[in-house]
């Protein structure tokens, strides 16, 4: 037992000895320069630099921001500020990570020649990449990241990180797919089939490259299967998907009899897609056990089923329209309800033609020039109406009569209501204002009364007695 004892305090101070070695182990850094000379601002970088690579970040700063006010002309300026970055990003924290990204940001702004701005760019990359929590929990950080690593693509397209971001936003967009994937699940759960169908489709059109995009799809097709007849059509482009550009997937030999069964063509497998996924299959990295132990107390999602080639999506997770909502309702096209990729070509031009004749208002008020009545129970969108049949400004329609400058037309024009002269107007209105002072006279006249009423019975009410209070008689006292 005591042999035992010794054993382990043995192994636990030899991992304290490597632990202490690594932490007080020097990190060389990235961007050094090598110029051998003594000059003053030189000087003060190597020791800045020295002071970054022993963990002394708040020195390190203070010799750097010495260097950049005492020699602003200085040839080290641009390595003074990409090194001042550096520290922060190497002091790490939320708030180091927050100064740093401020630093490397004004870097590419003043510097966006220089080689080290793309390095710049990806170092923000990997801090919000680092930052990203699991796919159940807050997506701000993962979008982020998204976001910073397409920015080294687009902007360093030909700089030899732009390998590495393509593969961190292959990893971010593994989190967010799983996120909308987890919610479709829990949408079958619910029985919500047009809600699931809807978040499922969206995830497999915009992140093809998920490692689960299969069963998404499986998954789609079940839901739309669900939903009835009528969506055949998406159930159909969901299993042809699947056979198509996931040939190395579970569900192949199911979806191929059920496209069979549903008289539809069975598609080839794409070979661009296969080799993809042969690739991927093959290059899958493994977790080790410490990280699978560790996993469910981590924060940090698992990433290492993210596919490992493949163009990643440039444009991000976009809200669909689930396809159970008819297109007239939609308000726009780009719902789910299209059996290929989601985009639904509908007929939504709306025409307007100038009426000059009036009186076609008040004679049938639901047949006007170019308007179309939509038959009960749907929608028919508006035909166009040629230019010849429309009547130039201010030209009368032939066989109608020339309105009256004179007359006003009634506000509600429903039926065949004639218009009435402005003279009868002003009739009117003196008959209404005759009728509201006979009616204000009447009230005057009734409050009158009253007032008369309510004076004659006060006076006739008997007085009330005079209180009497009684004499007081002084008492004698005898002394």
């Amino acid at each position: 037992m005591f042999r035992n004892v010794i054993r382990n305090f043995a192994v636990l101070g030899t991992i304290a000895v490597f632990l202490f070695a690594s932490g007080c182990r020097k990190k060389a850094y990235d961007n050094p320069i090598t110029k051998d000379t003594q000059q003053p601002d030189k000087v003060l970088f190597d020791t800045a630099i020295d002071d970054i690579e022993h963990g002394r970040y708040e020195r390190a700063r203070l010799t750097l921001q010495t260097l950049m006010n005492t020699y602003d002309t200085s040839e080290y300026l641009a390595k003074a500020k990409l090194a001042v970055a550096d520290s922060w990003f190497r002091e790490g924290g939320a708030h180091g990570f927050a100064q740093a990204e401020a630093e490397f940001k004004d870097f590419i702004l003043f510097y966006p020649q220089m080689e080290e701005a793309a390095e710049a760019q990806i170092k923000i990359c990997k801090m919000e990449y680092q930052q990203m929590d699991k796919s159940d929990r807050d997506p701000l950080h993962a979008y982020k990241a998204q976001e910073e690593c397409k920015q080294v693509v687009q902007q360093f397209p030909n700089s030899k990180f732009a390998p590495e971001a393509l593969q961190y936003m292959r990893n971010v967009q593994e989190v967010l797919a799983d996120e909308e994937y987890k919610v479709g699940v829990f949408y079958s759960t619910k029985g919500s089939y047009p809600a699931m169908a809807n978040r499922l489709q969206a995830l497999t059109d915009q992140f093809p490259l998920y490692s689960k995009a299969s069963e998404a799809l499986w998954l789609e097709a079940q839901a739309y299967q669900r939903m009835g007849d009528n969506f055949e059509a998406q159930q159909a482009a969901a299993f042809t998907k699947l056979v198509r550009d996931y040939p190395l997937s579970s569900h192949v030999s199911d979806a191929t009899a059920k496209l069979k069964s549903m008289n539809r063509p069975v598609p080839e497998a794409d070979p661009v897609q296969y080799a993809r996924a042969k690739h991927d299959q093959d290059n899958r990295s493994k977790r080790s056990l410490l990280a699978r132990a560790w996993g469910p107390f981590s924060s940090r999602p698992d990433t290492s089923v993210a596919a490992k080639s493949g163009n990643p999506s440039m444009v991000g997770l976009r809200p669909t329209t689930p396809a159970s909502v008819p297109a007239y309702a939609a308000g726009a096209p780009g719902t789910s309800a299209g059996p290929n990729g989601g985009v639904l070509s509908t007929d939504s031009n709306v025409t307007v033609t100038v009426v000059n004749n009036t009186s076609l208002v008040d004679q049938a008020p639901n047949e006007l020039p170019g308007a179309v009545n939509p038959p009960a129970g749907g929608s028919t969108p508006a035909t166009a109406v040629p230019a010849s049949a429309v009547p130039a400004a201010g030209t009368p329609t032939p066989g109608a009569a020339v309105p009256n400058p004179n007359v006003m037309l009634p506000q509600n024009h429903t039926g065949n209501v004639k218009p009435r002269s402005l003279a009868q107007q002003q009739k009117d209105m003196q008959k209404q204002q005759v009728l509201m002072k006979k009616a204000q006279d009447k009230q005057k006249k009734a409050e009158a009364e009253a007032e008369k009423k309510a004076g004659k019975k006060k006076k006739d009410q008997p007085k009330a007695p005079e209180s009497q209070t009684p004499t007081q008689t002084p008492q004698t006292v005898k002394q």
